[in-house]
């Protein structure tokens, strides 16, 4: 073979091996393309499984005392999850939970205090254990400027005082005695109410001088009341737990909802409101 031939074999034998390896090297790209394509797409699919779209409607049985904070989340949560709606039904915590005792559809349950949610779970009918959320202190509210100059539990039991206390059977109402207890006062109201907001709103139309109620039902009031802070209160600050319910219509939308109320943003809205951390 001439030298020439060889120097021509060589050079095709060279080609040939840099062809084969564009070939490998394109595989290997198109190959791990395809995986890459593959992954991302089935990351794709478990973030979409793990996050399903909310949608249809619950209902909220929640304390009277939560009125306003719950409708501002109420807001946040519809908004943040269009097709939703959060309906509520508010009320004194002990009348909410014999409801839901005796059969009422609600799929959640935010009670003023641990005792009126244990109505509710001695029956079992809580899907979770119930968590505090939340914590609730007493105020005194008086009329604006406070005329008959109240400064203290033990001024309310003066008998020139029209007084408003909660029911006994009520979260604010037993909060209320056990302040009384703790000061050793004795204190007969002019009428004895169904719910904290029955309570202050008596003050509200000037129905009665003064009402033993919570800081943050003073708090929402505004200028129609004035509030008086007394030191017997540190003695009945109340928890107030939530819990999905055990025969929830929408337990996946109510999970949700429980969620917000315990987030770092729903805590902001409660603090704001003047209830206490946990």
């Amino acid at each position: 073979m001439t030298r020439s031939a060889r120097r021509t074999r060589r050079t095709m034998q060279v080609a040939g091996v840099s062809v084969a390896a564009l070939l490998a090297l394109s595989a290997c790209s198109s190959s791990g393309s395809s995986d890459s394509d593959s992954s991302a797409k089935t990351k794709s699919d478990t973030s979409s499984s793990a996050s399903p779209k909310l949608s249809g409607s619950i209902t909220v049985f929640a304390a009277a005392s939560l009125k306003e904070s719950f409708t501002t989340l109420k807001t946040d949560f519809e908004k943040a999850h269009p097709g939703t709606t959060v309906n509520f039904s508010f009320g004194g915590s002990d009348t909410l939970a014999a409801q839901i005792t005796s059969g009422a559809p609600a799929d959640v349950f935010a009670a003023a205090s641990a005792k009126t949610m244990a109505i509710v779970t001695d029956k079992k009918d809580t899907a979770t254990t119930p968590a505090t959320f939340v914590r609730n202190q007493l105020e005194i509210a008086t009329l604006p400027g406070n005329p008959d100059k109240v400064s203290s539990l033990k001024d309310l039991t003066k008998s020139s005082l029209k007084v408003v206390l909660c029911d006994k059977t009520v979260p604010c109402g037993a909060a209320a005695q056990k302040a009384l207890d703790a000061a050793k006062l004795k204190l007969t109201p002019v009428s004895y109410e169904e719910d904290v907001k029955s309570a202050l709103n008596k003050v509200v139309l000037k129905e009665a001088d003064a009402a033993v109620v919570y800081k943050t039902d003073v708090k929402a009031a505004g200028s129609k009341v004035e509030g008086v802070e007394f030191p017997e209160s540190a003695n009945a600050v109340n928890d107030y737990p939530i819990a999905l319910l055990k025969n929830a219509p929408n337990p996946t939308v109510a999970k949700a909802f429980i969620a917000l109320v315990q987030s770092a943003e729903g805590q902001q809205v409660l603090n704001q409101a003047g209830f206490l951390k946990p």
